[in-house]
């Protein structure tokens, strides 16, 4: 039986170009009860593998975390299996605004111990017990009212780019590292103030509006769907658009379009800027905002250091990570002190 990919992410880049159809970027979540995860992991990869969905899926025993690429005459077949499992039935899906048919070129589902690691180890803790969800309309009346703190529950370089008007955002590199902080600042609010956050798809403040509520906030909303959903009912009703900027995506797209407004720039020249790129050089592999000038002339990299690695032959940069600790953790590293114009 197999549970694992038996293509390498190029081999599978080269067959979705060759075959040219439209594949849907997708993402969703759900907070429940899971008992066995192995199990339930090998039964979504059998099942998924044979639809050619790709993609990131984290399984805990507190729920489920999926990001997608399916392909598009795969869909319906997709959501039947969906609905075949009783705590996603009719889960929302966070269907992208800019679809792109190579962001996902792996299968990925792993056994996690949490699906957000949020660093609580305290039982008493329900994360199912959440805050009040609101849509589009009704998060746009609550953002004008004096009495609301708006919140961004994402980390820096997400809301670095784009961000709701008025919102507070956290200098934060995880989620983990905001709900203290956040906590602390906003002490003062708990009876007197509505508490309202948002995020990508809406996971990390679902999480968060059960823990200020754990924490004995009064008020607590989220922005249902997250940014994703909140630029659907946007253009769908034909409402204000109060986000600014570019909203952040975990795939090889990094970002997706919600305003014309560009709030950042680049790290290397401060240009205006809001495209994220990855090192160019393998042992690096720095988040950071970087333009086409700077690109070009950097090689993609992020410094001149780098940049000198990068351009020597491969077998000399793999002598040089020889014995080194690896890591990939790219939408992790966006600081350094090499950029010269990070915020």
């Amino acid at each position: 039986m197999q549970l694992y990919n038996t293509l390498s992410a190029k081999e599978r880049e080269v067959l979705i170009e060759t075959a040219g159809k439209e594949r849907l970027t997708i993402s969703f979540y759900n907070y429940a009860h899971i008992g066995n995860t192995s199990i339930f992991r090998n039964h979504l990869f059998i099942h998924w593998d044979e639809l050619e969905v790709l993609g990131r899926i984290y399984i805990a025993h507190e729920g489920i975390n999926a990001q997608l690429s399916v392909p598009a005459e795969n869909f319906e077949l997709f959501k039947k299996h969906l609905d075949s499992i009783s705590f996603l039935e009719n889960v929302r899906l966070n269907i992208a605004i800019e679809h792109h048919n190579k962001s996902f070129l792996k299968l990925k589902v792993k056994v996690r111990k949490k699906i957000v690691a949020d660093g609580l180890n305290d039982a008493t803790f329900d994360v199912t017990n959440k805050g009040i969800h609101v849509g589009a309309e009704q998060f746009n009346a609550l953002i004008e009212d004096p009495d609301t703190i708006l919140v961004d529950m994402r980390n820096h370089y997400e809301s670095e780019i784009g961000h709701f008007k008025n919102a507070r955002t956290p200098d934060v590199d995880t989620f983990r590292d905001s709900l203290d902080i956040i906590e602390k600042d906003l002490a003062a609010h708990k009876e007197d103030k509505k508490l309202v956050m948002y995020c990508t798809g809406g996971i990390r403040c679902e999480k968060a509006s059960a823990y200020y509520k754990y924490k004995g906030f009064k008020q607590v909303y989220q922005l249902e769907g997250g940014i994703i959903e909140y630029a659907r009912q946007v253009a769908k009703k034909d409402l204000e658009n109060k986000f600014l900027g570019k909203n952040f995506v975990f795939d090889h797209r990094r970002g997706e379009r919600i305003s014309e407004h560009i709030i950042s720039q680049c790290h290397q020249c401060g240009k205006p800027c809001d495209t994220h790129e990855n090192c160019a050089n393998e042992a690096c592999h720095l988040l950071f905002i970087q333009c086409e000038e700077c690109k070009e002339k950097m090689d993609n990299c992020c410094s001149d250091v780098c940049q000198e690695v990068h351009n020597l032959p491969y077998e000399a940069q793999k002598a040089l990570r020889r014995g080194k600790g690896a890591s990939n953790k790219i939408f992790k590293k966006g600081r350094s002190e090499v950029l010269k114009f990070k915020k």
